[in-house]
């Protein structure tokens, strides 16, 4: 059989290594000598081993395009230890998750480059391992069907596990393992977001989207099908990722279960999907982070193995063809509507000001209609969530280089109170403190995002989450409209409604504590700042904070993520109905102080720019021009 994904372009590849490709080479090398330094645990470990697929894969295809034997060497060094463990995987579900998925993907690839040049016995084993672990991932699959990662088609678990099968079946010449994995993104492809969303969030994106890129490319590549542009997902999804950019490109909107800011970038993906769609900003993006911040983004990064462990697809997947284009005549802003988010920036500068909001059910509109679908005819549960939080209606703001209303990030007990939104009573969300918020809920219970607009610079939405608390509180409204002036400049207006009085609170969270400075306050953050002020008269303002802990792999019980948000909380007394209105101006933290919003009828007025929120939704711009959203 031809070797896997290089079948009639290997001359090619090797004649670019000193042409076209010579930055990939030298990553791919460097990645190999760092392989060589390190030394792989004799014994199975409690952590995670997927890092073994990416360093079997790596070492074998730097043998294949140059013939030096000490890459052969290396890599049986490690494709040893792989196929010593009885089990892949310990810590959670051996043989039948993540780490099985990642081994069987590279490790195959590994047999397929280096069968005919290693050792009969050599060769023999690893085929041998790979036949058993791909029939307990298969028998896996199929057993559970209509549960868990074998029908979440909107999950990551479920992209890495088959595409792990498809390339072992296309190695070892497995047909039902291939029929069954195509079967399976057949289905995905077509049940995708058709805006590129993803509702796990940009981290859990850059992990889970490059297996449906590898896939797509491991069957075009062995069965001639071309599958880019099937459904709309994987030709739009690089749009969602380019908005979800804080500006400077380097770090991230943090919605969803993201483990840190940073770790959000994919190379190797980027490079992919240019040459799919011949989309230049794909490229330049790709350029950006390889010359840029590449080796931090490496080493801070919270999700292993990484972009390191990608160099080989980085170098397979580069295409010189394709023409970066700078993103700079990009829109500023942008509405996806199955995860109900909207974005917007000032311009494309790194000191730009940015927000995203955002309103919609578990996994987004597509899943979780979906999901119920299946529910009905099938009796599948098919939406795990697990990864988006309870956190309809709420924003991230950054500015002038800096993140100032900040999410929490990775949470394995999911709050409202950990995001920017109300509380009623102190208390969140129905059902929340769990892994997956959103499981058991009445297919009704969904929060959604409406009347989003994009004019002429100004953003405008509306999040209404009132189904999402417990129906003991009588909530009847918590409806928030959001405004972005063509300044950055931002009002919030709650409105709030209950059968009896509560007390509503707005949480604001931020990295650092806010200053409290003659009624309004400083939030501060390095280089960045936003002036809040409480524009609803007798509401009651105290800092506290709000501490976060996670574990974001059951595969690593050891590792932790813990912070600490500073959280502002503005009270209202105990009212049946309520209007929290709220206004932030982000500068500079050294520039001089902006024209204070004061309270308008209405509406919020900043000295050049005046807001007006009528029920009719209403923009009024400093020149009397009035734009109806």
């Amino acid at each position: 059989m031809e070797p896997l994904l290089i079948a009639g372009r290997l001359d090619d590849l090797r004649a670019s290594l000193t042409t076209t490709h010579t930055a990939q080479w030298r990553r791919l090398a460097e990645q190999c000598e760092w392989y060589r330094g390190q030394t792989p645990p004799p014994e199975h470990p409690t952590a995670s081993i997927t890092y073994f697929g990416p360093a079997a894969a790596n070492l074998a295809l730097a043998f294949r395009l140059t013939g030096q034997r000490g890459y052969l060497d290396e890599a049986w060094r490690w494709i040893a230890t792989a196929i010593s463990y009885p089990h892949w995987g310990k810590a959670k579900m051996p043989d039948h998750d993540l780490d099985a998925g990642w081994l069987l993907h590279g490790l195959s690839l590994a047999y397929s480059w280096l069968r005919d040049d290693l050792p009969a016995d050599r060769a023999a084993a690893l085929r041998a391992k790979l036949e058993l672990q791909g029939e307990r991932l298969y028998e896996f699959a199929v057993q559970t069907e209509g549960t868990w990662w074998s029908s979440s088609f909107w999950q990551n678990h479920n992209w890495i596990c088959y595409a792990g099968l498809a390339t072992a079946g296309y190695a070892l010449d497995r047909p039902e393992w291939t029929a069954r994995a195509r079967d399976n993104f057949a289905q995905v492809l077509d049940l995708m977001p058709t805006d590129g969303s993803d509702s796990e969030g940009v981290v859990y994106w850059r992990y889970g989207v490059p297996w449906l890129a590898i896939y797509v490319d491991l069957l075009e590549r062995t069965e001639g099908v071309d599958w880019w542009r099937r459904g709309e997902f994987l030709e739009n999804t690089f749009t969602w990722r380019l908005h979800q950019c804080a500006p400077g490109f380097e770090e991230n909107v943090d919605h969803g279960d993201c483990h840190d800011r940073r770790s959000g970038h994919s190379v190797a993906l980027y490079y992919r999907l240019a040459s799919a769609y011949r989309d230049g900003r794909a490229r330049w993006l790709a350029d950006r982070v390889a010359q840029r911040f590449f080796w931090r983004e490496a080493y801070a990064s919270g999700v292993k193995p990484g972009v390191m462990a990608e160099a080989f697809y980085e170098l397979l997947w580069y295409d010189p063809s394709v023409e970066p284009l700078d993103p700079a005549g990009e829109p500023t802003a942008a509405y996806f509507p199955d995860l109900g988010q909207v974005t917007a920036r000032t311009s494309w500068a790194d000191d730009a000001a940015f927000v995203s909001f955002k309103a919609a059910p578990g996994g987004g509109h597509t899943a979780w209609d979906t999901s119920e679908r299946f529910r009905r005819e099938r009796g599948w549960e098919t939406l795990s969530a697990g990864h988006h939080h309870p956190d309809a209606g709420g924003f991230v703001l950054a500015a002038h280089g800096a993140f100032l209303a900040v999410d929490c990030g990775y949470s394995n007990a999911k709050r409202a109170a950990e995001h920017n939104l109300v509380l009623v009573d102190g208390q969140g969300w129905a059902g929340e403190g769990r892994y997956h918020v959103y499981k058991d809920l009445p297919y009704e219970s969904q929060p959604r995002l409406r009347d989003a607009a994009i004019v002429d610079g100004w953003v405008h939405a509306v999040a209404e989450s009132a189904a999402m608390f417990d129906p003991t509180l009588g909530v009847r409204r918590v409806d928030r409209t959001l405004v972005v002036t063509p300044r950055g400049r931002l009002v919030l207006r709650d409105e709030l409604a209950a059968d009896e009085p509560r007390e509503w609170t707005f949480l604001l969270h931020s990295d650092w504590p806010a200053e409290p400075v003659e009624g309004r306050w400083a939030v501060r953050s390095g280089s960045g700042m936003a002036w809040l002020t409480p524009l609803t008269p007798g509401v009651r303002v105290e800092q506290t904070d709000t501490a976060i802990e996670a574990n974001p792999t059951g595969s690593t019980p050891s590792l932790k993520i813990t912070k600490t948000l500073r959280t502002l909380r503005i009270s209202t007394p105990r009212v049946a109905e309520a209007v929290l209105l709220t206004a932030l101006e982000p500068t500079g933290a050294l520039d001089p102080e902006p024209a204070f919003a004061r309270a308008i009828p209405d509406g919020v007025d900043f000295g050049d720019e005046q807001v007006v929120l009528p029920g009719t939704g209403a923009v009024l711009t400093a020149g009397d021009r009035v734009t109806r959203l």
